[in-house]
Protein backbone atom coordinates (compact mmCIF):
# COMPACT_ATOMS: atom_id res chain seq x y z
CA UNK A 1 0.00 0.00 0.00
CA UNK A 2 1.47 3.30 -0.74
CA UNK A 3 1.77 6.17 1.47
CA UNK A 4 0.96 9.59 -0.30
CA UNK A 5 3.82 12.04 1.66
CA UNK A 6 2.15 14.66 3.55
CA UNK A 7 2.44 18.19 1.54
CA UNK A 8 4.49 19.78 4.64
CA UNK A 9 7.40 17.64 4.49
CA UNK A 10 9.96 19.08 1.47
CA UNK A 11 12.09 17.16 -0.41
CA UNK A 12 12.65 13.54 1.48
CA UNK A 13 10.77 11.25 -1.39
CA UNK A 14 13.64 8.23 -0.90
CA UNK A 15 13.12 8.29 3.04
CA UNK A 16 9.60 8.56 3.11
CA UNK A 17 9.71 5.35 0.42
CA UNK A 18 11.60 3.77 2.62
CA UNK A 19 9.56 4.34 5.91
CA UNK A 20 6.09 3.40 3.73
CA UNK A 21 7.52 0.23 2.46
CA UNK A 22 8.78 -0.45 6.66
CA UNK A 23 5.72 0.79 7.57
CA UNK A 24 3.47 -1.07 5.15
CA UNK A 25 4.66 -4.32 5.40
CA UNK A 26 1.77 -6.80 5.95
CA UNK A 27 3.90 -10.08 6.73
CA UNK A 28 3.51 -11.73 10.31
CA UNK A 29 6.11 -10.83 12.74
CA UNK A 30 7.05 -7.78 14.65
CA UNK A 31 10.17 -5.99 12.72
CA UNK A 32 12.50 -3.05 13.63
CA UNK A 33 14.43 -0.29 12.29
CA UNK A 34 16.71 2.42 13.11
CA UNK A 35 16.28 5.96 12.07
CA UNK A 36 19.53 8.38 12.63
CA UNK A 37 20.74 12.16 11.54
CA UNK A 38 21.60 14.70 12.96
CA UNK A 39 19.27 17.15 14.71
CA UNK A 40 17.16 19.78 12.71
CA UNK A 41 17.06 17.56 9.70
CA UNK A 42 13.34 16.70 9.76
CA UNK A 43 13.64 13.01 11.27
CA UNK A 44 10.77 13.71 13.93
CA UNK A 45 8.58 15.61 11.39
CA UNK A 46 9.27 12.03 9.31
CA UNK A 47 8.30 10.00 11.70
CA UNK A 48 5.65 11.56 13.56
CA UNK A 49 3.79 12.50 10.53
CA UNK A 50 4.25 8.67 9.61
CA UNK A 51 2.18 7.71 12.80
CA UNK A 52 -0.10 9.52 11.77
CA UNK A 53 -0.96 8.74 8.45
CA UNK A 54 -0.69 4.94 9.62
CA UNK A 55 -2.55 5.73 12.52
CA UNK A 56 0.14 4.35 14.44
CA UNK A 57 1.93 5.43 17.70
CA UNK A 58 4.37 8.08 18.48
CA UNK A 59 6.39 8.47 21.73
CA UNK A 60 8.66 11.30 22.07
CA UNK A 61 11.62 10.81 24.76
CA UNK A 62 12.52 13.29 27.21
CA UNK A 63 15.45 13.31 29.51
CA UNK A 64 13.80 11.54 32.74
CA UNK A 65 14.55 8.34 35.02
CA UNK A 66 13.82 5.19 34.29
CA UNK A 67 10.26 5.80 36.19
CA UNK A 68 8.93 8.60 34.90
CA UNK A 69 9.87 7.57 30.96
CA UNK A 70 7.81 4.63 31.91
CA UNK A 71 4.93 6.44 33.56
CA UNK A 72 4.68 8.83 30.28
CA UNK A 73 5.30 6.05 27.69
CA UNK A 74 2.06 4.42 29.78
CA UNK A 75 -0.23 7.36 29.98
CA UNK A 76 1.02 7.53 26.09
CA UNK A 77 -0.16 4.41 25.92
CA UNK A 78 -3.42 5.09 27.95
CA UNK A 79 -4.47 7.34 25.29
CA UNK A 80 -3.80 5.46 22.36
CA UNK A 81 -5.73 2.55 23.30
CA UNK A 82 -8.56 4.78 24.46
CA UNK A 83 -7.85 2.60 27.98
CA UNK A 84 -9.71 4.14 30.83
CA UNK A 85 -6.35 5.20 32.40
CA UNK A 86 -2.49 4.83 31.94
CA UNK A 87 -1.51 1.46 31.09
CA UNK A 88 0.67 0.53 34.08
CA UNK A 89 4.51 -0.56 32.85
CA UNK A 90 6.54 -2.19 35.72
CA UNK A 91 9.76 -2.70 34.01
CA UNK A 92 11.38 -2.26 30.31
CA UNK A 93 10.15 -5.81 29.52
CA UNK A 94 6.72 -5.79 30.17
CA UNK A 95 6.73 -1.97 28.39
CA UNK A 96 8.19 -3.64 25.17
CA UNK A 97 5.82 -6.12 25.23
CA UNK A 98 2.86 -3.54 25.07
CA UNK A 99 3.93 -2.17 22.19
CA UNK A 100 4.27 -5.27 20.28
CA UNK A 101 0.85 -5.94 21.58
CA UNK A 102 -0.46 -2.99 19.71
CA UNK A 103 0.38 -4.53 15.98
CA UNK A 104 -1.90 -8.08 17.02
CA UNK A 105 -4.36 -7.26 14.18
CA UNK A 106 -2.80 -4.86 12.27
CA UNK A 107 0.76 -3.73 10.79
CA UNK A 108 0.97 -0.83 13.34
CA UNK A 109 3.75 1.78 13.20
CA UNK A 110 5.59 2.80 16.68
CA UNK A 111 8.23 5.42 16.93
CA UNK A 112 10.75 5.66 20.16
CA UNK A 113 12.12 9.29 19.41
CA UNK A 114 14.97 10.37 21.02
CA UNK A 115 15.84 6.79 21.97
CA UNK A 116 19.36 7.93 23.50
CA UNK A 117 17.39 9.66 26.10
CA UNK A 118 15.88 6.18 27.33
CA UNK A 119 19.30 4.34 27.28
CA UNK A 120 21.01 7.09 29.40
CA UNK A 121 18.12 6.26 32.00
CA UNK A 122 18.07 2.33 31.28
CA UNK A 123 21.40 0.75 29.97
CA UNK A 124 19.49 -2.63 29.57
CA UNK A 125 17.06 -1.56 27.16
CA UNK A 126 19.01 -2.36 24.15
CA UNK A 127 19.40 -6.11 25.38
CA UNK A 128 15.09 -5.98 26.37
CA UNK A 129 14.27 -5.21 22.63
CA UNK A 130 16.84 -7.79 21.44
CA UNK A 131 15.31 -10.72 23.85
CA UNK A 132 11.65 -9.41 22.75
CA UNK A 133 12.46 -9.67 19.04
CA UNK A 134 13.69 -12.91 19.56
CA UNK A 135 12.78 -15.41 16.71
CA UNK A 136 10.23 -17.62 17.27
CA UNK A 137 9.24 -15.66 20.79
CA UNK A 138 5.17 -15.99 20.65
CA UNK A 139 4.84 -12.04 21.29
CA UNK A 140 6.76 -11.17 18.17
CA UNK A 141 5.14 -13.92 16.21
CA UNK A 142 2.10 -12.37 16.92
CA UNK A 143 2.56 -8.77 16.63
CA UNK A 144 3.40 -6.78 13.42
CA UNK A 145 4.25 -3.87 15.41
CA UNK A 146 7.21 -1.82 13.12
CA UNK A 147 9.35 -0.39 15.54
CA UNK A 148 11.14 2.64 14.88
CA UNK A 149 13.82 3.64 16.96
CA UNK A 150 14.99 7.41 16.24
CA UNK A 151 17.92 9.55 17.98
CA UNK A 152 20.15 12.64 16.62
CA UNK A 153 23.55 11.28 18.52
CA UNK A 154 25.11 9.90 15.62
CA UNK A 155 27.59 8.05 17.94
CA UNK A 156 25.46 5.98 20.26
CA UNK A 157 22.59 5.60 17.34
CA UNK A 158 25.84 4.30 15.10
CA UNK A 159 26.65 1.81 17.51
CA UNK A 160 23.48 0.16 17.63
CA UNK A 161 23.59 -2.46 15.19
CA UNK A 162 26.90 -2.67 15.35
CA UNK A 163 29.58 -5.56 16.02
CA UNK A 164 28.19 -7.16 19.19
CA UNK A 165 25.82 -4.36 20.17
CA UNK A 166 22.93 -6.55 21.25
CA UNK A 167 20.45 -4.97 18.48
CA UNK A 168 23.15 -6.38 15.58
CA UNK A 169 21.07 -8.17 13.21
CA UNK A 170 17.36 -7.44 14.38
CA UNK A 171 16.84 -4.62 12.78
CA UNK A 172 15.03 -4.64 9.00
CA UNK A 173 15.64 -0.93 8.09
CA UNK A 174 19.08 0.92 8.67
CA UNK A 175 18.01 4.87 7.73
CA UNK A 176 20.21 7.85 7.81
CA UNK A 177 18.60 11.39 7.54
CA UNK A 178 21.22 13.59 5.56
CA UNK A 179 21.22 17.28 5.01
CA UNK A 180 19.41 18.36 2.12
CA UNK A 181 21.70 18.24 -0.84
CA UNK A 182 23.16 21.99 -2.18
CA UNK A 183 20.40 21.82 -5.38
CA UNK A 184 17.92 20.90 -2.86
CA UNK A 185 18.89 23.60 -0.24
CA UNK A 186 18.53 26.26 -2.78
CA UNK A 187 15.07 25.36 -3.88
CA UNK A 188 14.20 24.97 -0.06
CA UNK A 189 15.74 28.46 0.50
CA UNK A 190 13.51 29.65 -2.57
CA UNK A 191 17.24 31.03 -4.46
CA UNK A 192 17.33 30.62 -7.68
CA UNK A 193 20.58 32.70 -7.76
CA UNK A 194 23.16 30.11 -8.66
CA UNK A 195 25.86 32.18 -6.91
CA UNK A 196 23.62 33.44 -3.79
CA UNK A 197 22.57 29.68 -3.20
CA UNK A 198 26.43 28.72 -2.72
CA UNK A 199 26.33 31.75 -0.57
CA UNK A 200 23.90 30.42 1.63
CA UNK A 201 24.77 27.25 1.41
CA UNK A 202 28.42 28.32 2.93
CA UNK A 203 26.42 28.72 6.06
CA UNK A 204 23.40 27.38 6.70
CA UNK A 205 24.36 23.84 4.52
CA UNK A 206 21.05 21.75 3.92
CA UNK A 207 19.72 21.77 7.58
CA UNK A 208 16.50 22.68 6.52
CA UNK A 209 15.63 24.01 10.47
CA UNK A 210 17.57 26.65 9.61
CA UNK A 211 15.08 28.67 7.31
CA UNK A 212 11.96 27.45 9.57
CA UNK A 213 13.02 27.69 13.30
CA UNK A 214 16.33 29.54 13.34
CA UNK A 215 15.83 32.66 11.12
CA UNK A 216 11.80 32.21 10.69
CA UNK A 217 11.83 32.09 6.77
CA UNK A 218 13.76 35.26 6.94
CA UNK A 219 15.60 34.34 3.58
CA UNK A 220 18.19 37.22 1.11
CA UNK A 221 15.98 38.79 -0.80
CA UNK A 222 19.13 38.70 -3.52
CA UNK A 223 22.56 39.50 -3.64
CA UNK A 224 22.86 42.65 -2.73
CA UNK A 225 20.72 42.00 0.97
CA UNK A 226 23.16 39.09 1.61
CA UNK A 227 25.31 40.76 3.55
CA UNK A 228 22.48 42.73 5.40
CA UNK A 229 21.25 39.05 5.87
CA UNK A 230 23.91 37.70 7.55
CA UNK A 231 23.91 40.16 10.46
CA UNK A 232 20.64 40.33 10.66
CA UNK A 233 20.29 36.68 10.87
CA UNK A 234 23.67 34.90 11.73
CA UNK A 235 25.38 37.08 13.78
CA UNK A 236 22.30 38.83 15.39
CA UNK A 237 22.83 37.11 19.33
CA UNK A 238 18.97 37.48 19.28
CA UNK A 239 18.77 34.73 16.64
CA UNK A 240 18.90 31.36 17.35
CA UNK A 241 21.40 30.53 15.10
CA UNK A 242 23.95 32.54 16.35
CA UNK A 243 24.42 29.67 19.09
CA UNK A 244 23.89 26.83 16.93
CA UNK A 245 27.12 26.03 16.10
CA UNK A 246 28.16 25.99 19.98
CA UNK A 247 25.34 23.55 20.86
CA UNK A 248 25.97 21.23 17.87
CA UNK A 249 29.11 19.88 20.26
CA UNK A 250 27.42 20.57 23.76
CA UNK A 251 24.55 18.18 22.95
CA UNK A 252 26.48 15.17 22.17
CA UNK A 253 27.10 13.10 24.94
CA UNK A 254 30.53 11.81 23.92
CA UNK A 255 32.19 14.96 22.90
CA UNK A 256 33.13 15.51 26.24
CA UNK A 257 36.23 17.73 26.08
CA UNK A 258 34.74 20.47 23.96
CA UNK A 259 37.69 22.47 24.42
CA UNK A 260 39.84 19.95 22.35
CA UNK A 261 37.19 19.40 19.67
CA UNK A 262 36.47 23.43 18.90
CA UNK A 263 40.72 23.23 18.34
CA UNK A 264 40.68 20.72 15.91
CA UNK A 265 37.62 21.66 14.18
CA UNK A 266 38.99 25.58 14.14
CA UNK A 267 42.75 23.90 12.87
CA UNK A 268 40.38 21.80 9.64
CA UNK A 269 38.53 25.46 9.07
CA UNK A 270 42.17 27.14 8.80
CA UNK A 271 43.02 24.57 6.05
CA UNK A 272 44.53 22.03 8.31
CA UNK A 273 43.68 19.13 6.54
CA UNK A 274 45.83 16.43 7.64
CA UNK A 275 46.18 14.78 10.76
CA UNK A 276 49.78 16.19 11.02
CA UNK A 277 48.78 20.08 9.86
CA UNK A 278 45.73 19.36 12.84
CA UNK A 279 48.27 18.57 15.26
CA UNK A 280 50.45 21.33 14.54
CA UNK A 281 47.81 24.36 14.74
CA UNK A 282 46.43 22.94 18.39
CA UNK A 283 50.25 21.71 19.95
CA UNK A 284 49.26 18.37 19.89
CA UNK A 285 51.29 15.26 18.80
CA UNK A 286 49.55 13.42 15.45
CA UNK A 287 49.13 10.28 17.58
CA UNK A 288 47.54 12.04 20.38
CA UNK A 289 44.34 12.78 18.30
CA UNK A 290 43.19 9.72 16.88
CA UNK A 291 40.37 9.79 19.46
CA UNK A 292 38.88 13.43 19.23
CA UNK A 293 39.16 12.87 15.47
CA UNK A 294 37.34 9.10 15.60
CA UNK A 295 34.55 10.86 18.31
CA UNK A 296 34.32 14.01 15.81
CA UNK A 297 34.11 11.27 12.58
CA UNK A 298 31.37 9.54 15.01
CA UNK A 299 29.50 12.42 15.78
CA UNK A 300 29.11 13.49 12.21
CA UNK A 301 30.89 16.62 12.39
CA UNK A 302 34.21 15.67 10.64
CA UNK A 303 34.73 13.44 7.37
CA UNK A 304 37.81 11.49 6.09
CA UNK A 305 38.57 11.30 2.49
CA UNK A 306 41.30 8.97 1.92
CA UNK A 307 43.62 10.60 -1.11
CA UNK A 308 43.37 8.90 -4.21
CA UNK A 309 46.77 9.30 -5.02
CA UNK A 310 48.49 8.62 -2.03
CA UNK A 311 48.43 5.55 -0.27
CA UNK A 312 47.63 5.78 3.60
CA UNK A 313 46.90 9.75 3.55
CA UNK A 314 43.59 11.71 4.16
CA UNK A 315 42.45 14.25 4.47
CA UNK A 316 39.53 15.96 7.21
CA UNK A 317 37.28 18.05 6.52
CA UNK A 318 34.23 19.93 8.52
CA UNK A 319 30.65 18.10 7.07
CA UNK A 320 28.81 20.98 8.47
CA UNK A 321 29.03 24.39 7.22
CA UNK A 322 27.87 26.53 9.84
CA UNK A 323 30.68 24.82 12.40
CA UNK A 324 33.04 26.04 9.39
CA UNK A 325 31.84 29.33 9.60
CA UNK A 326 31.45 29.47 13.35
CA UNK A 327 35.13 28.53 13.59
CA UNK A 328 36.46 30.82 11.03
CA UNK A 329 34.10 33.85 11.69
CA UNK A 330 31.90 34.30 14.98
CA UNK A 331 34.49 31.98 17.32
CA UNK A 332 37.79 34.80 17.17
CA UNK A 333 35.21 37.95 16.99
CA UNK A 334 33.04 35.84 19.43
CA UNK A 335 32.82 38.90 22.52
CA UNK A 336 32.68 41.40 19.49
CA UNK A 337 29.51 39.62 18.13
CA UNK A 338 27.98 39.12 21.71
CA UNK A 339 28.13 43.51 21.98
CA UNK A 340 25.91 43.36 19.10
CA UNK A 341 28.51 44.73 16.85
CA UNK A 342 27.98 41.90 13.35
CA UNK A 343 27.86 44.28 11.30
CA UNK A 344 31.21 46.18 11.79
CA UNK A 345 33.00 42.19 12.54
CA UNK A 346 31.23 41.08 9.14
CA UNK A 347 32.90 43.72 7.69
CA UNK A 348 36.23 43.05 8.66
CA UNK A 349 35.50 39.05 7.93
CA UNK A 350 34.47 39.23 4.84
CA UNK A 351 37.54 38.84 3.02
CA UNK A 352 38.22 35.93 5.25
CA UNK A 353 34.70 34.58 4.56
CA UNK A 354 35.45 34.27 0.75
CA UNK A 355 38.89 32.42 1.44
CA UNK A 356 38.11 30.18 4.55
CA UNK A 357 34.32 29.52 3.70
CA UNK A 358 32.98 30.18 0.24
CA UNK A 359 36.12 28.94 -1.33
CA UNK A 360 36.18 25.16 0.09
CA UNK A 361 32.08 25.68 -0.07
CA UNK A 362 32.43 25.66 -3.73
CA UNK A 363 34.83 22.94 -3.90
CA UNK A 364 32.88 20.51 -2.42
CA UNK A 365 29.92 21.74 -4.20
CA UNK A 366 31.65 20.99 -7.44
CA UNK A 367 32.75 17.29 -6.18
CA UNK A 368 29.28 16.93 -5.51
CA UNK A 369 28.23 17.69 -9.19
CA UNK A 370 30.48 15.16 -10.31
CA UNK A 371 29.25 12.51 -7.86
CA UNK A 372 25.90 12.95 -8.04
CA UNK A 373 24.87 14.85 -11.03
CA UNK A 374 27.35 15.38 -13.70
CA UNK A 375 26.19 13.78 -16.91
CA UNK A 376 28.55 10.10 -17.28
CA UNK A 377 29.08 11.12 -20.85
CA UNK A 378 30.08 14.55 -19.94
CA UNK A 379 33.08 12.91 -17.52
CA UNK A 380 34.04 9.70 -19.52
CA UNK A 381 31.73 7.60 -17.25
CA UNK A 382 30.14 6.98 -13.60
CA UNK A 383 32.01 8.84 -10.96
CA UNK A 384 32.22 6.33 -8.04
CA UNK A 385 34.74 8.67 -5.79
CA UNK A 386 35.60 12.54 -5.97
CA UNK A 387 37.91 13.81 -3.87
CA UNK A 388 40.86 16.65 -3.44
CA UNK A 389 44.39 14.82 -3.67
CA UNK A 390 48.04 16.07 -3.62
CA UNK A 391 50.40 15.07 -6.83
CA UNK A 392 53.64 14.65 -5.43
CA UNK A 393 56.63 14.55 -8.22
CA UNK A 394 60.05 13.18 -6.78
CA UNK A 395 61.58 14.43 -10.26
CA UNK A 396 60.88 17.97 -9.64
CA UNK A 397 60.21 17.97 -6.12
CA UNK A 398 57.63 19.41 -6.32
CA UNK A 399 53.29 18.90 -5.55
CA UNK A 400 50.50 19.33 -7.38
CA UNK A 401 47.19 20.47 -5.49
CA UNK A 402 43.97 18.78 -7.27
CA UNK A 403 40.66 20.30 -6.06
CA UNK A 404 39.28 17.29 -7.52
CA UNK A 405 40.06 14.01 -8.81
CA UNK A 406 36.76 11.75 -10.29
CA UNK A 407 37.12 8.28 -10.04
CA UNK A 408 35.08 5.79 -11.99
CA UNK A 409 33.81 2.35 -10.93
CA UNK A 410 36.20 -0.75 -9.93
CA UNK A 411 37.27 -2.47 -12.81
CA UNK A 412 35.39 -6.30 -12.52
CA UNK A 413 39.16 -8.05 -13.36
CA UNK A 414 42.84 -7.19 -12.84
CA UNK A 415 43.98 -3.15 -14.13
CA UNK A 416 43.66 -0.21 -12.51
CA UNK A 417 40.79 2.00 -11.61
CA UNK A 418 40.02 4.79 -14.45
CA UNK A 419 40.37 8.16 -13.46
CA UNK A 420 37.73 9.99 -15.20
CA UNK A 421 38.61 13.76 -14.24
CA UNK A 422 40.75 16.37 -12.44
CA UNK A 423 40.14 19.30 -11.93
CA UNK A 424 40.84 22.99 -10.50
CA UNK A 425 38.15 25.17 -8.68
CA UNK A 426 37.95 28.72 -7.80
CA UNK A 427 34.95 30.47 -6.36
CA UNK A 428 36.94 34.08 -6.55
CA UNK A 429 39.12 33.92 -9.25
CA UNK A 430 38.36 33.78 -13.61
CA UNK A 431 40.59 30.55 -14.82
CA UNK A 432 42.18 30.93 -18.05
CA UNK A 433 44.43 29.09 -20.53
CA UNK A 434 47.20 29.12 -18.03
CA UNK A 435 45.39 26.66 -15.62
CA UNK A 436 44.49 24.71 -18.29
CA UNK A 437 47.89 23.82 -19.38
CA UNK A 438 48.74 22.69 -15.90
CA UNK A 439 45.88 20.44 -15.23
CA UNK A 440 47.14 19.02 -18.77
CA UNK A 441 50.88 18.90 -17.67
CA UNK A 442 49.19 17.10 -13.96
CA UNK A 443 47.33 14.46 -16.76
CA UNK A 444 50.74 13.56 -18.27
CA UNK A 445 52.32 12.79 -14.92
CA UNK A 446 49.35 11.11 -13.57
CA UNK A 447 49.34 8.48 -17.32
CA UNK A 448 52.82 8.02 -16.79
CA UNK A 449 52.66 6.80 -13.26
CA UNK A 450 48.76 5.33 -13.74
CA UNK A 451 49.82 2.85 -16.48
CA UNK A 452 47.75 4.43 -18.70
CA UNK A 453 44.53 5.04 -16.41
CA UNK A 454 44.57 8.49 -16.18
CA UNK A 455 45.43 9.05 -19.97
CA UNK A 456 41.77 9.39 -21.02
CA UNK A 457 41.07 11.98 -17.86
CA UNK A 458 38.89 15.20 -18.71
CA UNK A 459 40.14 18.65 -17.32
CA UNK A 460 37.58 20.55 -15.46
CA UNK A 461 37.81 23.82 -14.50
CA UNK A 462 35.55 25.09 -12.15
CA UNK A 463 34.49 28.69 -11.14
CA UNK A 464 32.13 30.97 -9.96
CA UNK A 465 33.56 34.16 -11.73
CA UNK A 466 33.67 32.31 -15.01
CA UNK A 467 36.81 32.06 -17.33
CA UNK A 468 38.82 34.21 -20.00
CA UNK A 469 38.26 34.43 -23.81
CA UNK A 470 41.44 32.53 -24.44
CA UNK A 471 40.42 29.49 -22.11
CA UNK A 472 36.65 29.41 -23.80
CA UNK A 473 38.22 29.57 -27.15
CA UNK A 474 40.72 26.53 -26.62
CA UNK A 475 37.91 24.31 -24.68
CA UNK A 476 35.64 24.86 -27.56
CA UNK A 477 35.43 21.61 -29.63
CA UNK A 478 37.49 19.39 -26.89
CA UNK A 479 35.68 16.60 -25.31
CA UNK A 480 38.53 16.45 -22.73
CA UNK A 481 38.23 20.27 -21.46
CA UNK A 482 34.84 20.51 -19.15
CA UNK A 483 34.20 24.18 -18.20
CA UNK A 484 31.97 24.74 -14.96
CA UNK A 485 30.38 27.89 -13.79
CA UNK A 486 27.88 28.12 -10.47
CA UNK A 487 25.26 27.90 -13.44
CA UNK A 488 26.09 24.62 -14.16
CA UNK A 489 26.05 23.57 -10.91
CA UNK A 490 22.32 24.10 -10.77
CA UNK A 491 21.36 23.69 -13.86
CA UNK A 492 18.94 20.33 -14.47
Amino acid sequence: MALTKPTGIFDRDAEWAELARFATDQREGATLGVVSGRRRQGKTLLLYELARVTDGFYFGATEATAAESLRRLGEALGQYTDAPGPVHLSDWGSAVDALLALGVERPVTVVLDEFPYLVRAARELPSIIQHALTPGRPERVRSRTRLLLCGSALSFMGGLLAGSAPLRGRAGLELPVQPLDYRAAAAFWGIDDPGLAVEVFGIAGGTPAYRREYVQDDAPTGRDDFDDWVVRSVLNPARPLFREARYLLAEDPDLRDTALYHSVLAAVAEGNATRGGIAGYIGRKATDLQHPLTVLEDAGLLARDPDPLRSGRSRYRITEPLVTFYQAIMRPAWTALEQRRGADVWRRSRRRYTSAVLGPTFEEIVRQWALRFADPELLGGVVAEASAATLTDPSSRTSHELDLVALGEPPLGDGARPMLAIGEVKWGRTLGRPDLERLARVRDLLAGRAGGAASDARLLLASATGFTEDLVRAAAGRRDVVLVDAARLYAD
